[in-house]
């Protein structure tokens, strides 16, 4: 689903892809499922294990774009109101419809 994909642009990761997972709004950064791994030592407690492990670290936004629903490469957001009246994200690449 393009909807949640998105294209790292930038960093040491660029060039990969991966499942939005979360957006933090106010910090403009974004969880990417297998994007900016970091590996913590963590202590254990009652309910983890200990070790080290790997999760992903935010990105900021300004280094990943969305992917286009028509070709999978990037591009921006654009918004139109359709005949409706309904407001819905727009591909800026290709003006196919971003659902979700």
């Amino acid at each position: 689903d393009f909807a949640r994909t998105a294209l790292v642009l930038a960093g040491k990761d660029k060039g990969r892809s991966g499942e939005v997972l979360s957006v933090q709004p106010k910090e403009d950064t974004a969880l990417v499922r297998g994007v900016n791994l970091i590996r913590r030592h963590q202590k254990q407690t009652q309910s983890q294990e200990g070790g080290i492990i790997t999760k992903e670290a935010p990105i900021h936004l300004s280094n990943i774009a969305l992917a286009d629903p028509k070709d999978g490469k990037p591009t921006r957001v654009g918004f139109a109101i359709q005949k409706d009246g309904k407001k819905v994200r727009v591909a800026k690449r290709s003006g196919e419809v971003i659902n979700g």
